[in-house]
C-alpha cells in the first residue's frame, strides 16, 4: 500500500516536473514578416522583409528578433539602394536590428489553449547602432502547435540616427514609419 502511494506520488511529479519543462520551451520563428511603410504628399515607400528570426521562452516571456536589414525588399531597386546606404541605415556597418523584450503580462496568455491574447511588450529596439526603451501592444494568436505573434507599432527614424536636413530624402521619407510584424512559430 505505502509503495503504491509513493509509487504514485512520484509518478504526478514526474509529471508535473516533465509539462512544467515543455511549458519553459523556446519557441521559434523562422517565418517572419517584417513590413515598413512611409508616406508624405510626395510619396508612399513599402518594404518587407522575410529573412528575420525570432524567439518566445514561454515560461519567462522573453522575446527576441534579429532583423537583418539588407532584407528588405523594396518596389523600386533605387530605393533598396538609398536605404542600405551610408547617408540612410548604413547596413554595412550596422548589419542588424534587434529587438529584445519581455512581455509583460504573460500570465494572460496560455499557449497551450487556442485562442487570441492581448499581449504588451517592453524592451529595448536597436537600430543602426542605437538603442531606445520601447513599450508595445500586439497579438498572441495560438492554434494547435502553432503560436502567431501580430503587432503594428510606430519609429521615429531620428530616435536611431536617421535624419534629412534638405534634399529629396526629406521630402520622399515620413519622419515616422509605421512597422508591422508578423511572426509565425513553432
Amino acid at each position: 500500500m505505502k509503495k503504491s502511494i509513493l509509487l504514485s506520488i512520484a509518478a504526478a511529479l514526474f509529471i508535473s516536473v516533465a509539462g512544467f519543462g515543455q511549458s519553459g520551451s523556446k519557441l521559434v520563428s523562422t517565418k517572419t514578416q517584417i513590413t515598413f511603410f512611409s508616406s508624405t504628399p510626395a510619396e508612399d515607400i513599402q518594404a518587407q522583409n522575410t529573412a528575420a528570426v525570432s524567439t518566445i521562452d514561454k515560461s519567462s516571456g522573453e522575446v527576441v528578433f534579429s532583423v537583418p536589414m539588407q532584407g528588405f525588399e523594396f518596389e523600386k531597386s533605387l530605393m533598396q539602394k538609398h536605404f542600405n546606404s551610408d547617408n540612410f541605415l548604413d547596413t554595412q556597418t550596422f548589419p542588424d536590428a534587434k529587438l529584445k523584450a519581455k512581455i509583460t503580462n504573460p500570465e494572460s496568455i496560455d499557449f497551450g489553449k487556442d485562442g487570441s491574447y492581448p499581449a504588451t511588450v517592453k524592451g529595448e529596439l536597436t537600430i543602426k547602432g542605437k538603442t531606445n526603451p520601447i513599450n508595445e501592444s500586439g497579438t498572441v494568436t495560438v492554434k494547435g502547435n502553432t503560436v502567431k505573434v501580430d503587432s503594428k507599432f510606430d519609429v521615429t527614424l531620428s530616435d536611431y540616427g536617421i535624419t534629412f536636413a534638405k534634399g529629396k530624402p526629406s521630402t520622399n521619407i515620413a519622419k515616422t514609419v509605421e512597422v508591422t510584424v508578423q511572426a509565425e512559430y513553432k
